[in-house]
């Protein structure tokens, strides 16, 4: 006599083992799809990398880092990320885009690619890096200690032209060539290099930033510290744009009547990835959402250089980025 519970009649079998397959069928799908916290994270990952870019700007105190806080918190939604990063300058940031990870777009000064071409910096510079758009216009900044009346006091005189490879030494270099002006050239940071500035240690500071720069925007008026005055010479004039400073930009530094200065141009620059492939893809879906979202930019609390912001305009000697 066998012991345990009779067989089950043939139909009842049948209807068990069914039952049983599809359990073992859910559970596979479960180990295999959604259920899998492995799958579910790759899943994450492709969602969350498809339409982030990351965007290489500038120091902290400079203007590149607030417009690139200003796409992050305009283009961020389910489809575009924008990840802004600090950066060290238009040179850098030039060799950043062509050969860092992660690196999709940076903002760079309109004479950094033909700089890099005279200097022979990197191969091909003008075919792997191409411009979104030309956003802004970036004034130069020679700030002086009490005593320095003109630009050509500076001769001869330390001069702090901010980081080795930044687009602020590289604009001084010539700048300064073109007036003729041979200084001795500092590489502090900004912040350090005002400091000294103060305590009289160097003569002046350079640096090229959209204003109003906040770096500046601490200076009290009984310290002596002016704008000098930037003469619109034509050998200035062949590479850069007049400008002026107004005491509404810096009260504490620029007299009633203003200082004139030269301006180059900001541009919003990436790699010249071949039509079609992800990266391709990710750069197009951002100046997608620009160029639909542009009109957020204008309105505060955004920088107030996106009022001068053309997307239309061309910048000579580069090639556009085809979306």
């Amino acid at each position: 006599m066998t012991l345990g519970h009779p067989p089950a009649p043939p139909g009842r079998r049948a209807l068990l083992l069914a039952m049983a397959a599809g359990l073992v069928a859910r559970d596979a799908a479960a180990q295999s799809g959604s259920g899998n916290p492995m799958q579910q994270l790759s899943a994450m990952s492709a969602r969350a990398n498809a339409g982030t870019v990351g965007l290489i700007a500038g120091g902290v105190d400079g203007t590149y880092i607030r417009i690139a806080a200003d796409l992050a918190a305009v283009l961020d939604n389910d489809n575009v990320r924008v990840i802004a990063m600090i950066g060290r300058g238009s040179v850098q940031n030039l060799a950043d885009i062509m050969v860092l990870r992660g690196v999709d777009l940076g903002i760079v000064q309109s004479d950094v690619l033909a700089y890099a071409r005279r200097e022979r910096l990197f191969p091909s510079v003008e075919r792997l890096v191409q411009y979104v758009c030309k956003l802004y216009d970036e004034e130069v900044h020679v700030l002086a200690r009490p005593g320095i009346e003109r630009v050509q006091d500076l001769a001869g005189q330390p001069v702090n032209v901010d980081l080795r490879g930044s687009g602020t030494a590289m604009t001084a270099s010539l700048v300064f060539s073109a007036l003729g002006l041979q200084v001795q050239e500092r590489n502090e940071p900004q912040d350090v290099a005002l400091e000294q500035l103060r305590r009289g240690e160097i003569a002046a500071l350079v640096y090229v930033a959209g204003k109003p720069a906040r770096l500046f925007t601490g200076i009290r008026p009984e310290e002596g510290l002016r704008l000098l005055p930037l003469p619109t010479e034509p050998a200035l004039l062949e590479t850069y744009l007049p400008a002026q400073f107004t005491r509404a930009d810096y009260p504490s530094v620029v007299p009633e009547s203003g200082t004139e200065t030269v301006a180059v141009g900001a541009v919003l620059a990436c790699y010249a990835w071949q039509p079609g492939s992800e990266r391709h893809r990710k750069v197009a879906r951002f100046v997608e959402a620009l160029q639909a979202n542009f009109d957020s930019f204008l309105r505060p609390p955004r920088h107030p250089k996106w009022r001068e912001v053309n997307l239309a305009a061309t910048v000579p000697g580069w090639t556009r980025f085809n979306a």
